[in-house]
């Protein structure tokens, strides 16, 4: 089953010409894993994994130790084959665990990495924000770390540009333009607008930045993070 998502996946692509890339699904701790990883590498527009280790429900609980947990010797093992692979890593968790993820990130330097949806900055009080600048201040500080900034939702409250905008530019601040992309999170994020309203909010977040600068964050830095090894059309 992880590899029947790729195959279909890249039988729509022959036929309809998208998508141009896959980031598919594979379990990095299982006795097949590597066998997995390989069988994706065998289609060209695989060019990453998402795997994600299990969360706690929120900054006050943990699943610290426990089986595919940021602390499992085993699941953090397994992220070496990604790099043996050339895949890269799409990291999934909220900001409680963004400072776990950056001890996780050290012990793999050469693996590229990108963190998803702005580290799921959810909770908007001061002590939400300034552990979730922590985190992501910490993953920052590693090279080979990335960001998408996507998924900008609080629970309970439409999507405004008056409510996300700082988040949007303090994750640019941390990690700079060459190590920023715009994602769309469709059709999750449908929930909370349209793909038209959602993209022009994200436009006017960044209406001030120079036209290279915004080039970088809707699609330059994209490119490059998920086609290093393909010349550009």
């Amino acid at each position: 089953m992880q590899v029947a998502e790729t195959r279909w996946l890249s039988e729509i692509a022959k036929l309809h010409g998208m998508p141009n890339a896959i980031v598919a699904h594979a379990w990095i701790d299982e006795p097949n894993s590597d066998e997995v990883l390989a069988q994706h590498k065998t289609y060209p527009l695989v060019r990453g994994i998402r795997t994600k280790p299990i969360i706690s429900k929120g900054p006050h609980d943990s699943v610290r130790g426990q089986p595919r947990s940021l602390q499992d010797p085993k699941w953090r093992k397994g992220l070496a084959l990604l790099e043996k692979h050339d895949l890269s890593w799409d990291l999934r968790v909220p900001y409680w665990h963004l400072e776990e993820a950056a001890e996780v990130v050290r012990e793999h330097p050469r693996l590229r990495i990108v963190l998803n949806h702005t580290g799921y900055a959810l909770h908007r009080t001061p002590d939400g924000i300034a552990q979730w600048r922590r985190g992501m201040e910490a993953l920052a500080a590693c090279p080979n770390v990335w960001c998408k900034i996507s998924a900008l939702n609080i629970a309970d409250q439409p999507w405004t540009l008056a409510a996300n905008k700082p988040i949007i530019l303090e994750a640019i601040r941390i990690f700079g333009v060459g190590r920023c992309m715009f994602a769309s999170n469709f059709p999750v994020d449908g929930l909370k607008g349209s793909w038209d309203y959602i993209y022009s909010q994200l436009k006017a977040s960044v209406a001030h930045f120079p036209v290279a600068d915004r080039r970088q964050l809707f699609a330059d830095t994209a490119i490059t993070f998920y086609r290093p090894h393909m010349p550009l059309s």
